[in-house]
This record gives C-alpha cells, sequence and structure tokens, in this order.
C-alpha cells in the first residue's frame, strides 16, 4: 500500500508544475547540450559534455523522484477541512510571543512545500508537532535552534 503524504493544493500543482517543465523544457535543453558537446570532439577533455551529463543526471533524478511522489499525494483543501478552532494539517496559525512581543502567522503544510520564508512550515517540524491538536488560546512550548520557545495561539484559520 502506498503511504500518502499529505499537500496542500497549492503543493501539488507546485509539484506537478515542476515535474511538467523538467520533462518538457529542462530534459530537452540537457538533450541539446550534450549533442552540441559532442559536435565539439574530444569528450575526455570536454568540461561542457561533463556538465551537462551531470546537469542531466539531477534532472533525471528530480523527475523520478517526483514522478513516484505524485501519485502517493494525499492533496488537502485548507477550506473543506472542519476542524473549528483547533489545529490539522493545512491550519494557518498565529502565534504571539510574550519574549519578543511579536506574533508571527505561519501555515502547516506539507515537506515538499515548506518554506519558512514564506511562513509556510512542515507537518513534521518541532513547531507544528507541537501545535496540532491544540486551539486558540493555548500556550506551546517546543526547542527550537535556538532553545526553547514559547507561544500563546492567538488564531487559527482554513484559508
Amino acid at each position: 500500500m502506498l503511504n500518502r503524504i499529505p499537500i496542500t493544493i497549492k503543493g501539488a500543482e507546485k509539484l506537478k508544475s515542476e515535474l511538467e517543465y523538467l520533462k518538457k523544457t529542462a530534459r530537452p535543453a540537457v538533450v541539446a547540450a550534450i549533442a552540441e558537446a559532442r559536435e565539439k570532439g574530444d569528450l575526455s577533455e570536454n568540461a561542457e559534455y561533463d556538465a551537462a551529463r551531470e546537469e542531466q543526471g539531477h534532472i533525471e533524478g528530480r523527475i523520478a523522484e517526483l514522478e513516484g511522489k505524485i501519485p502517493a499525494l494525499q492533496v488537502i483543501d485548507p477550506k473543506t477541512v472542519d476542524a473549528g478552532d483547533r489545529i490539522v494539517f493545512g491550519a494557518t496559525v498565529t502565534l504571539y510571543n510574550e519574549d519578543d512581543d511579536a506574533s508571527v502567522t505561519y501555515q502547516i503544510v506539507g515537506d515538499d512545500e515548506a518554506d519558512i520564508k514564506q511562513n509556510l512550515i512542515s507537518v513534521s517540524s518541532p513547531i507544528a508537532r507541537a501545535l496540532i491538536g491544540k486551539f486558540e488560546g493555548d500556550v506551546v512550548k517546543f526547542m527550537a535552534p535556538k532553545g526553547e520557545v514559547t507561544y500563546e495561539i492567538k488564531e487559527v484559520q482554513y484559508l
């Protein structure tokens, strides 16, 4: 049985777009670069050929990874999650840190779509594991690289 990989609709679309780009654009471009490098003669000392072959290996590896992963995706639309103010996968959570007197908002997403710069945190991250199952008003503590962090959950939304 396939292990299901939770992901939001946006994350699934991004992975499918990446696969399409790799197959339709990146793969043909690297094949053309290899053919061009071959035309230049001696392959044993041809850095362009070596670089193109290495790039081809990366592209083919990522295509294989995505083709194996996409069928296992369990696409979850956060808008349809009916969890009230309880935190589950897909929740957008506003947290308040009293120590810093600062608020931050994160969305809990799948591992493949996590991007801290966009405030998208992986469901398997320490902060998400601490938040799952909690409610608005609860206080959570978890270990971060800088030590123990405490947040108060101010708001839970499913956008």
